[in-house]
């Protein structure tokens, strides 16, 4: 049997209930519910840095934010001396081409790809001009993928504002379908398909935002914890500050905007499909859809990402093996604790390769299972950290020394903080200890006798955004970017 191809497919900003198959009440996904029948859902898949870049670096080496250096969104780090996934590949003799966003430094860096066609979401700071921008320019809109006026990191909405093939949804979908039609017949692909939505700008085809006029989106939701402001944990405060103009409507038109977002993809991800049809090769190529985080949406009065609650720390994981093949179960379901430095050595498993030394993750085909997760994001006042045992969640922030403890069986939409509860205490003991181990560098502060005691929090001061999250402006002449320029995201 030939060696079989892989396409691995990645979103950014996308939860890992957002999904049909996973028993959504709104969202249109018949693509990925149709793939999630022929394939293996892992329940309880999650970024074990909840943030763009950090996520991405496990996600490309398989090591976890200890190893590859970055749990505080570095965007000047350059990608440890690891093998990456890619590479890995080519060493095997496959040809390794990548489409979407990559998120790494230089931009340009190719991270062990024979090439890639980029889309960077107009990140102009660090010198390079990506595939996209130059296709805009090419068709006439130099400069204009930003002049719907949607911020990068915000969630106004409105509907995309040129040509629907212009859209960047698009431009990645058409880049994969003809560099599958251009590869090397002779050899084995890993083809890397990295959509940069639905992350913001929330400006979706207006055909796309229809279809949830019709579909009124689902309400947030909030746990009893989360009705005092004044108590949160003091980067939960800090993000629900950062949002005060949500209200209701805010959140409904940004959740209709999302949705069609997500939906645009899944659409999309049918011309993928049928180019591997049509090539003759969807039986030989191994499936993989995930997303580098979740989203929090409005829920718990909270938005984006850098949390480990649900919504934004749990990703969709969809695992497709060649046809024919009895190694992935069509239509099942796995609860197994999963993260994203396990994507490499499960497509490096399933194709029959060895996997680097250098890399932690587990297979998710393997027999290997862990007993507990370990999640972390930022330092100082931002940090929060999480240790998850499959059942209950641990949720730590030491500006503050605040816990907050989860049932995830019994409450899975984390509306009761057990923390405090003595029925839970042997849990939130346990949980605690497991935290502890995991804690290296600066961490170790936050420990008095081998317990956990945080630090004071810093006062609370509210979010000024003077730079709108990042706005971005017309790119054309190119932005000229000072050297001290702040808020790149």
């Amino acid at each position: 049997m030939p060696d079989p191809n892989v396409l691995l497919i990645t979103t950014d900003h996308w939860s890992g209930e957002l999904l049909g198959s996973a028993g959504h009440p709104v969202i249109q996904t018949p693509t990925l519910d149709a793939l999630a029948r022929d394939g293996v859902s892992f329940t309880r898949a999650y970024s074990e840095c909840p943030v763009c870049i950090p996520a991405r670096r496990s996600l490309m080496t398989g090591t976890s934010p200890r190893t590859h250096g970055d749990r505080v969104f570095d965007e000047t780090r350059p990608m440890p001396d690891v093998p990456s996934l890619a590479q890995t590949f080519r060493d095997a003799g496959y040809q390794a081409y990548g489409v979407g966003k990559l998120h790494v430094y230089p931009a340009r860096d190719r991270i062990g790809f024979d090439d890639v066609l980029l889309a960077e979401e107009g990140r102009t700071q660090h010198g390079s001009e990506d595939d996209y921008e130059l296709h805009l320019g090419d068709r006439g809109h130099p400069g204009q993928q930003f002049s719907h006026g949607m911020g990068n990191n915000d969630f106004v909405s409105r509907p995309w504002h040129l040509d629907e093939q212009l859209h960047v949804t698009n431009w990645i979908t058409q880049g994969m379908a003809r560099t599958i039609r251009r590869r090397d017949p002779s050899r084995p692909a890993f083809w890397y398909l990295s959509y940069t939505h639905p992350h913001p700008p929330l400006a979706p085809l207006a055909s796309y935002l229809d279809i949830y006029r019709e579909l009124e989106p689902d309400e947030p939701f909030a746990g009893s914890w989360a009705e005092n402001s004044a108590a949160l944990p003091h980067p939960v405060r800090a993000n629900r500050s950062r949002w005060l103009q949500m209200g209701p409507l805010q959140a409904r038109l940004a959740r209709r905007a999302f949705y069609a977002l997500c939906t645009h993809i899944d659409h999309q991800l049918r011309v993928v499909i049928g180019t591997l049809r049509e090539e003759g090769l969807l039986d030989q190529t191994i499936i993989l859809f995930t997303s580098d985080h979740g989203e929090m949406r409005g829920n718990h009065g909270l938005w984006v990402k850098r949390l480990f609650y649900e919504s934004a720390a749990r990703v969709p994981m969809i695992l497709l093996d060649t046809g024919g093949s009895a190694r992935v179960r069509p239509g099942s379901t796995d609860d197994r604790l999963v993260c994203l430095q396990d994507v490499m050595p499960t497509l490096l498993d399933l194709a029959g390769l060895d996997t680097p030394s250098s890399v932690e993750g587990l297979s998710m085909v393997g027999n290997r299972r862990r007993d507990y997760l370990y999640g972390e994001f930022g330092e100082g006042a931002a940090a929060t950290r999480m240790v998850h045992d499959g059942r209950h969640k641990l949720i730590y922030y030491p500006a503050g020394n605040q816990c907050q403890l989860f049932d995830l069986r019994e409450d899975p939409q984390e509306l009761q903080d057990l923390a405090v509860s003595t029925d839970y205490g042997e849990v939130l003991a346990r949980l605690k200890q497991r935290l502890i181990g995991e804690l290296y560098g600066s961490d170790g502060e936050w420990l008095h006798d081998g317990s956990l005691a945080g630090v004071p929090a810093p006062e609370f001061v509210e979010f000024s955004d003077r730079g709108l999250s990042s706005q971005r402006g017309v790119h054309w002449p190119r932005p000229q970017v000072k050297p001290d320029s702040k808020d790149r995201r």
